[in-house]
Protein backbone atom coordinates (compact mmCIF):
# COMPACT_ATOMS: atom_id res chain seq x y z
CA UNK A 1 0.00 0.00 0.00
CA UNK A 2 2.78 2.44 0.93
CA UNK A 3 4.50 1.73 -2.41
CA UNK A 4 1.28 2.50 -4.33
CA UNK A 5 0.95 5.83 -2.51
CA UNK A 6 4.56 6.67 -3.37
CA UNK A 7 3.98 5.76 -7.02
CA UNK A 8 0.82 7.88 -7.11
CA UNK A 9 2.67 10.80 -5.54
CA UNK A 10 5.48 10.46 -8.06
CA UNK A 11 3.01 10.29 -10.94
CA UNK A 12 1.19 13.34 -9.59
CA UNK A 13 4.51 15.20 -9.54
CA UNK A 14 5.24 14.18 -13.13
CA UNK A 15 1.78 15.32 -14.23
CA UNK A 16 2.21 18.63 -12.42
CA UNK A 17 5.63 19.12 -14.03
CA UNK A 18 4.16 18.28 -17.45
CA UNK A 19 1.29 20.75 -16.96
CA UNK A 20 3.74 23.43 -15.80
CA UNK A 21 6.05 22.81 -18.76
CA UNK A 22 3.07 22.97 -21.14
CA UNK A 23 1.87 26.21 -19.55
CA UNK A 24 5.36 27.74 -19.83
CA UNK A 25 5.56 26.76 -23.51
CA UNK A 26 2.14 28.34 -24.13
CA UNK A 27 3.38 31.59 -22.54
CA UNK A 28 6.04 31.78 -25.25
CA UNK A 29 3.58 31.22 -28.10
CA UNK A 30 0.55 33.13 -26.74
CA UNK A 31 0.29 36.45 -24.96
CA UNK A 32 -2.85 35.82 -22.90
CA UNK A 33 -4.01 33.03 -20.61
CA UNK A 34 -6.71 32.57 -18.00
CA UNK A 35 -7.74 30.21 -15.22
CA UNK A 36 -10.87 29.65 -13.15
CA UNK A 37 -10.76 28.30 -9.61
CA UNK A 38 -14.13 27.46 -8.08
CA UNK A 39 -13.57 28.51 -4.46
CA UNK A 40 -16.79 26.81 -3.35
CA UNK A 41 -15.20 23.43 -4.19
CA UNK A 42 -11.50 24.31 -4.10
CA UNK A 43 -11.14 22.87 -7.60
CA UNK A 44 -10.62 24.21 -11.12
CA UNK A 45 -13.74 24.96 -13.17
CA UNK A 46 -13.65 22.87 -16.38
CA UNK A 47 -15.75 23.32 -19.54
CA UNK A 48 -16.58 27.00 -19.01
CA UNK A 49 -17.05 29.01 -22.19
CA UNK A 50 -14.86 32.11 -22.24
CA UNK A 51 -15.13 34.81 -24.89
CA UNK A 52 -12.27 37.19 -25.68
CA UNK A 53 -13.26 40.57 -27.05
CA UNK A 54 -11.27 43.64 -28.06
CA UNK A 55 -12.48 47.22 -27.90
CA UNK A 56 -12.45 48.96 -31.27
CA UNK A 57 -11.50 52.61 -31.90
CA UNK A 58 -15.20 53.58 -32.04
CA UNK A 59 -15.83 51.96 -28.61
CA UNK A 60 -17.63 48.87 -29.89
CA UNK A 61 -16.42 45.37 -29.02
CA UNK A 62 -15.18 42.76 -31.50
CA UNK A 63 -15.31 39.05 -30.67
CA UNK A 64 -11.82 37.59 -31.25
CA UNK A 65 -12.14 34.07 -29.87
CA UNK A 66 -14.25 31.67 -27.82
CA UNK A 67 -12.70 28.78 -25.91
CA UNK A 68 -13.59 26.33 -23.13
CA UNK A 69 -11.55 25.88 -19.99
CA UNK A 70 -9.64 22.60 -19.78
CA UNK A 71 -10.02 20.01 -17.02
CA UNK A 72 -7.50 22.11 -15.08
CA UNK A 73 -9.72 25.18 -15.51
CA UNK A 74 -7.20 26.82 -17.85
CA UNK A 75 -7.08 28.44 -21.24
CA UNK A 76 -3.46 29.00 -22.19
CA UNK A 77 -3.71 30.00 -25.83
CA UNK A 78 -5.41 33.35 -26.38
CA UNK A 79 -3.67 35.88 -28.67
CA UNK A 80 -1.00 33.97 -30.60
CA UNK A 81 2.44 35.57 -30.84
CA UNK A 82 2.87 35.22 -34.60
CA UNK A 83 5.19 37.36 -36.65
CA UNK A 84 5.22 40.94 -35.44
CA UNK A 85 1.87 40.68 -33.64
CA UNK A 86 0.95 43.80 -31.72
CA UNK A 87 -1.86 43.10 -29.25
CA UNK A 88 -1.86 46.51 -27.51
CA UNK A 89 -5.40 47.51 -26.60
CA UNK A 90 -8.35 47.12 -24.26
CA UNK A 91 -9.83 43.65 -23.94
CA UNK A 92 -12.43 41.78 -21.97
CA UNK A 93 -12.88 38.16 -21.06
CA UNK A 94 -16.47 37.03 -20.57
CA UNK A 95 -16.78 33.89 -18.46
CA UNK A 96 -20.16 32.20 -19.02
CA UNK A 97 -20.86 31.01 -15.47
CA UNK A 98 -24.56 30.08 -15.60
CA UNK A 99 -24.11 26.81 -17.56
CA UNK A 100 -21.22 25.80 -15.27
CA UNK A 101 -23.29 26.18 -12.10
CA UNK A 102 -26.45 24.74 -13.71
CA UNK A 103 -24.56 21.50 -14.37
CA UNK A 104 -23.98 21.31 -10.61
CA UNK A 105 -27.66 21.96 -9.85
CA UNK A 106 -26.89 25.47 -8.59
CA UNK A 107 -28.17 28.90 -9.50
CA UNK A 108 -25.63 31.64 -9.95
CA UNK A 109 -26.22 35.24 -8.97
CA UNK A 110 -23.97 36.34 -11.84
CA UNK A 111 -25.03 35.07 -15.30
CA UNK A 112 -21.51 35.82 -16.51
CA UNK A 113 -18.33 37.45 -15.26
CA UNK A 114 -16.79 40.16 -17.40
CA UNK A 115 -13.21 41.24 -16.78
CA UNK A 116 -11.82 44.28 -18.63
CA UNK A 117 -8.08 44.93 -18.91
CA UNK A 118 -5.37 46.58 -21.00
CA UNK A 119 -2.51 44.89 -22.82
CA UNK A 120 0.63 46.91 -23.54
CA UNK A 121 3.88 45.59 -24.96
CA UNK A 122 5.05 42.02 -25.37
CA UNK A 123 4.70 40.68 -21.81
CA UNK A 124 2.55 37.66 -21.08
CA UNK A 125 -0.77 38.46 -19.37
CA UNK A 126 -2.58 35.98 -17.14
CA UNK A 127 -6.12 36.99 -16.12
CA UNK A 128 -7.59 34.42 -13.70
CA UNK A 129 -10.77 34.49 -11.63
CA UNK A 130 -11.78 32.83 -8.41
CA UNK A 131 -15.46 32.00 -8.52
CA UNK A 132 -18.45 30.86 -6.48
CA UNK A 133 -22.17 31.00 -7.25
CA UNK A 134 -22.44 34.29 -5.35
CA UNK A 135 -19.12 36.01 -5.86
CA UNK A 136 -15.94 36.32 -7.87
CA UNK A 137 -12.56 38.00 -7.77
CA UNK A 138 -9.86 38.65 -10.33
CA UNK A 139 -6.26 39.81 -10.43
CA UNK A 140 -3.35 40.03 -12.83
CA UNK A 141 -1.54 36.73 -12.46
CA UNK A 142 1.82 35.64 -13.74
Amino acid sequence: MKMNIMKAAALGGVLAMTATASYAADQDTHQLSSHILDISTGKPAPNVNVRLMMQQVNGSWKLLDTKKTSESGRINDFLPNEGNANHDGTYKLIFETTPYFSEQGLKSFYPYVEVNFNIEGENHYHVPITLSAYGYSTYRGS
